[in-house]
């Protein structure tokens, strides 16, 4: 692994670490002690070609990644491709844009406005991908944004940064099975996503994914602060294809509920 690409994820590490106190005690749980390989990093962003999915995945492409797969969630409004590196002990890369033109006019307005705020400088630096926020938002805006989009609302609030890493359980020491990580979390007092069920996908789609709910952290928005979700934790289980190979792709059904573990409580 080049020191660069070690570098770049550290640097993304510490900054989701720093707005997700849970991911080190699971950590910490499931490695007894040990580094844990992570399968993928995600990300969220905006289809404006200023901050659009090349804009980010540049940082990656420059690294030695390549564009592996692309995604489509119509529900939820969304477009998203997957990169992977040569080296499969690195992560690979999720990266999600919402198509803001599917979204009211005063959504649109919003997210220009926020958008407008950035510096093209900042988005070419490989830094921009654990910046966190870099524009002023208030929380009057956020809950207009979360009134139509709760993808649109995170970002907002949180910026560039990891949405969630990954547990590679195929490569943990100690757990075979999802279902067995799942239980020593709950028992741990740690809340899973529920939505679709704890474990979404299965043998027959070649990935089993599951992840915690997001923590909660307080933001200071322009003109308030507020608790609301963070950042969470996946935990995913690939199958081999007939190859013999791993599966390394995802699995648009379970993508789309894993979204969900930003949820605001209702």
């Amino acid at each position: 692994m080049s020191t660069q690409v070690k570098s770049l994820f550290d640097n993304i590490w510490n900054n989701y670490l720093a707005v997700t106190p849970s991911a080190d005690k699971i950590h910490q749980l499931l490695g007894s002690g040990n580094d844990l390989i992570n399968d993928h990093v995600a990300y969220r962003t905006f289809n404006i070609e200023k901050v659009n999915i090349d804009k980010l995945a540049q940082h990656l492409i420059a690294l030695g990644y390549k564009e592996c797969g692309e995604y489509h969630f119509e529900a939820k409004k969304l477009y998203a491709k997957h990169f992977e590196h040569s080296d499969d002990t690195l992560p690979k890369v999720f990266i999600s844009e919402l198509l803001i033109e599917e979204f009211s006019l005063q959504t649109q307005a919003i997210i220009k406005k926020l958008v407008a705020q950035l510096d093209e400088e900042t988005i070419n630096h490989p830094s921009f991908l654990y910046s966190g926020q870099q524009w002023q938002v208030s929380f009057a805006d956020y809950q207009t944004l979360l009134a139509e989009s709760e993808y649109a609302a995170w970002l907002a609030a949180w910026g560039y940064r990891a949405n969630h890493f990954t547990v590679s359980v195929n490569h943990l020491v100690n757990f075979e099975h999802l279902a067995d990580v799942n239980n020593t979390l709950k028992d741990a007092g740690f809340a899973l996503n529920t939505t679709g069920g704890e474990i979404k996908g299965d043998k027959a789609v070649k990935l089993e994914q599951s992840s915690t709910m997001a923590d909660k952290i307080t933001v200071e928005f322009s003109d308030t602060k507020a608790e609301i979700p963070s950042c969470f934790y996946e935990f995913a289980k690939r199958y081999p294809l007939a190859s013999g190979n791993l599966f390394t792709g995802f699995v648009a059904a379970s993508a789309d509920k894993i979204f969900e573990s930003t949820n605001v409580a209702a």
